[in-house]
């Protein structure tokens, strides 16, 4: 007994032993049966990131771990992920890890984790799965049996977990997800006939043509398959289908042969309870249907059968009926009566292009609103034909109160409409609205739209739109928000185009407004945000910038001449205001805007354009005959760029030019413009305590009063980038004065400005003291000099740089100059006198107290002395005693 029982632990001991080391023996071999698969049977590149052999995971089998593994697709769809799969386990008997390389592997269980398959037809036809090698498909239809198979299924159990279908057929226009995969399948199908228990769920989607028909539904699937390997038939045995909570039985079969695959399919709801309608809306609009009453039914009932290859598809005769039915949920006040649905979907012929949708009945009541309409949809693969009819009354206020739809902003209002139309859908593509055939009349009356993003409720009073062939008018439009009237009429040129195609809504029209509040359009946040930014935009204008909150809409393609007698946007008050707005591919363009502004004429175009992340304007600008202090007070651009003119009362005019960035409120961002301006003061005075500057200079120039200066016809020319306003020299005259000035200053009011100063000398009297009486009158008035002015600083703070010093230097040497000159002047002017009367033999006079004669020569001598000393100061008095 112990020798067994040691037996029996040697034993148990090898087997762990074996157990361990196998899947490092054998890992090899499992290794070598992939790549020998994969060379063998694609043209794609194929990678996993490892494989691992376990005989612990699933004990007695062992298990094949593939992780990462990927299927990257060649040409024509080179980079294109054909499959990938986070983790993918095969398990197989134990005996099958003995095989070599050129033997099969019976595979018993196959589990896949967060796969991705994604397959594609492109618009010429060609499949992104057609990965075969030639030479194994034409292997693969010589030999009838499995001898050289790296692998084959003696499938007992199938897993797929969180994982994601994609089919994406360009040819027939058609995107089918399935995401959010779970499969579970059970059965052997390793014999010829089987069957196989599935149970599945996912999240589905359709869209056929750009046309979304499934969005994100729930479908589930409990279903016993019947499979027929020689026959290549599965048949629908016992199973129920659901689409979200909508109920479908199945019976019938799909074939698959070489060359096409034949279907024969029934399928229709277990019970007529119109609570099935319900239950196929998804549940975040439906609601929880538990405690709705509900009247009438609700059927679904389809056949698909026929062939499908590369020209056919199977006949169809799909049908979805509803007779008087009724729904009242429990919670609400109001049901929805009087149901009636007749609609179906057909195709008798095989042929995708005669496929046709009958709506032979919509009708239901919601109070007292009758609403209904029929129509039919033809050639729906292709050039699409659509003929509907609309009549009815609906009064949106009534949806919340019959069904649990959660608007985000409230509605009111009651919709008219009788209609008829007649289209095909190239037509409306190419804009041919002359082939489109529609006519009625629609109203909307006392519609009211309110949302918290919006200070105020949009009311349209009243609104008509008649509909003729090729045109549709906007006959009258009145809205009100606030303290804000609109009246609006108009055409509109492609309204079903907008409506059914990818097509912007095109029209013209005339808009009137007596008192257009901005405020009233805007956010509140946005109307916080322009008021905040009148204190915070110096600091805002110098950081980067930030993507824009108003967004000019994407979908309009229209023009609008408007007029207003009153626009108020913040301070500012548009009196008559006047223009035309073309609005295009999210930019509008202002033309010939006019307007009443600060006591003058203001006129603009330009466009903004919110198209890109950070909103963009251009703008030619011109103010006539504005006052200054009220432009002053009203615009930040004007304060920007003249922080001086705060000082100034009067009247300008200016014309500007420039580009720049958006604030989210549609403020420029100051710090982003490039431009030019050109400037006139046509008359101004001065009030210098206004600004710290002019009160600084006004000080430092004692000789001048800057509060009595009288400012007229002064000219500049300005041009701003990289946040400065550059000033280019310009001259003008102030009280005799002749002055230029220039520099430049920042959005954040640094500043380095020089001012020259042709200064008459009569200005610098008290400091040049007694020299400035050695001075004419006429000396006076034409002696000027040269006083520099340097500023510096900011306008808060101003550095002036004045040295009048040395001007009072500068002029004290002209004035001895001109004294010297005139000395000069007098010196030769006497000379010549007295030469004059030598050279002329004036007669000599003589002296009544002396009989002594003077000679000729010694009155030239007396002379020059005279005329020397006095010149030089040195001049001695004659001696009236001494003979």
């Amino acid at each position: 007994m112990k020798k067994a029982l040691k037996i029996i632990g040697i034993v148990i001991v090898v087997i762990i032993i074996a157990l361990i080391s196998i899947p490092f023996l054998f890992k090899n071999t499992i290794k070598d049966k992939v790549r020998y698969a994969i060379n063998r049977e694609v043209n794609a590149t194929v990678n996993f990131s490892d494989i691992s052999l376990s005989l612990f995971r699933s004990f007695p089998q062992a298990s094949v771990i593939v992780n990462e593994l990927s299927i990257i697709t060649a040409a024509p769809f080179a980079g294109d992920t054909l499959v990938f799969t986070d983790q993918l386990s095969l398990e197989m008997s134990v005996k099958e890890l003995f095989k070599d390389a050129s033997e099969p592997i019976a595979i018993n269980q196959i589990k896949i984790d967060e796969a991705f398959i994604n397959i594609k037809i492109d618009s010429l036809g060609r499949f992104n799965y057609d990965i075969a090698k030639k030479d194994s498909v034409v292997a693969s239809h010589t030999s009838q049996n499995t001898q050289g198979e790296p692998f084959v299924f003696d499938l007992q159990n199938l897993k797929i977990n969180s994982s994601r279908f994609v089919y994406d057929d360009q040819v027939a226009k058609t995107l089918f997800t399935l995401d959010s995969l779970h499969l579970t399948g059970n059965g052997d199908i390793s014999e010829q006939k089987s069957e196989v228990t599935l149970e599945a769920y996912s999240k589905i989607a359709m869209a056929i043509d750009g046309v979304e028909y499934l969005s994100n539904n729930n479908l589930a699937l409990d279903a016993v398959v019947g499979i027929d390997l020689e026959k290549q038939r599965y048949t629908f045995k016992e199973n129920t289908g659901y689409i979200n909570q909508l109920p479908l039985t199945f019976d019938g079969y799909v074939e698959v042969h070489d060359k096409d695959t034949e279907v024969d399919i029934h399928f229709k709801t277990p019970s007529s309870d119109f609570k099935n309608f319900l239950a196929v809306i998804p549940q975040t609009y439906s609601k929880n249907l538990d405690g709705i009453t509900t009247t009438g039914d609700f059927v679904v009932d389809g056949k698909v059968k026929g062939t499908v290859d590369e020209t056919n598809i199977p006949t169809m005769d799909i049908k979805i009926t509803s007779t008087n039915a009724s729904f009242k949920y429990p919670d609400l006040p109001k049901s929805v009566r009087n149901i009636n649905l007749n609609t179906s979907l057909m195709n008798t012929t095989g042929k995708v292009d005669d496929t046709y949708i009958n709506l032979d009945q919509l009708a239901f009541t919601i109070d007292q609103d009758v609403f209904s309409a029929k129509g039919n949809f033809k050639n729906i693969t292709k050039n699409m034909l659509v003929d509907m009819a609309v009549n009815g009354t609906l009064n949106l206020a009534n949806l919340e109160q019959a069904y649990p739809i959660q608007l985000e902003e409230k509605l009111q209002g009651v919709v008219k409409a009788n209609i008829t139309t007649a289209f095909d859908m190239e037509s409306l593509e190419k804009e041919n609205y002359e082939k489109i055939k529609t006519s009625g009349k629609a109203t909307l009356s006392n519609f009211e739209y309110t949302t918290p993003e919006l200070p105020n409720a949009i009311k349209i009073n009243e609104a008509l739109v008649n509909f003729k062939p090729g045109t549709i008018t906007l006959d009258k439009m009145d809205i009100t928000s606030g303290k804000s009237d609109i009246k609006a009429t108009g055409t509109i040129n492609n309204l079903l185009g907008f409506i059914f195609t990818e097509q912007k809504l095109k029209g013209n029209f005339n808009v009137q407004s007596n008192t257009f509040y901005v405020s009233d359009f805007m956010s509140q946040e946005e109307a916080a945000s322009s008021t905040t930014n009148k204190t915070a935009e110096k600091e805002s204008s110098s950081s980067s910038p930030s993507s824009s909150d108003f967004k000019i809409p994407s979908f309009l393609d229209a023009t609008l001449a408007f007029a207003a007698n009153t626009v108020v946007y913040d301070n500012l008050n548009l009196k008559n205001a006047k223009g035309v707005v073309k609005i295009k591919e999210e930019t509008a363009s202002l033309e010939n805007v006019t307007s009443s502004l600060f006591d003058g004429v203001i006129a603009l175009d330009g466009n903004v354009s919110t198209k890109s992340q950070t909103p963009t304007f251009g703008m030619k600008l011109n103010l006539d005959n504005i006052d200054i202090a009220k432009s002053f007070e009203g615009m930040e651009l004007l304060r920007s760029l003249a922080p001086i003119a705060k000082a100034l009362t009067g009247m300008l005019s200016t014309d500007l030019e420039l580009k720049g960035n958006l604030t989210s409120d549609l403020s420029p961002q100051l710090n982003t413009l490039k431009g030019n301006a050109l400037a006139e003061i046509l008359n101004a005075k001065v009030n210098s305590s206004e600004t710290k500057l002019l009160s600084k200079l006004d000080g430092a120039l004692g000789f001048i009063d800057l509060d009595n200066l009288d400012l007229k016809d002064i000219k500049t020319a300005l041009n701003f980038d990289d946040g400065k306003i550059n000033v280019k020299p310009f001259n003008f005259e102030v009280k005799g004065i002749k002055i230029t000035a220039q520099g430049n200053h920042s959005f954040t009011n640094e500043m380095n400005y020089t001012v020259a100063l042709d200064l008459p000398a009569k200005y610098l009297g008290d400091d040049l003291g007694s020299t400035i009486s050695q001075l004419s009158e006429e000396d006076l008035s034409k002696m000027t000099v040269a006083l520099p002015i340097g500023i510096s600083g900011n306008f808060s703070d101003p550095v002036i740089n004045l040295d009048t010093k040395a001007a009072v230097k500068q002029l004290t040497q002209q004035i001895v100059a001109t004294q010297k000159e005139k000395a000069k002047d007098k010196l030769v002017n006497k000379g010549k006198g007295v030469l004059s009367d030598v050279l002329g033999g004036a007669s000599t006079k003589k002296d009544s107290t002396s009989s002594t004669p003077v000679k000729a020569e010694d009155k030239v001598k007396e002379a020059a002395k005279d005329i020397l000393g006095g010149f030089f100061g040195k001049k001695k008095k004659k001696d009236t005693v001494k003979n």
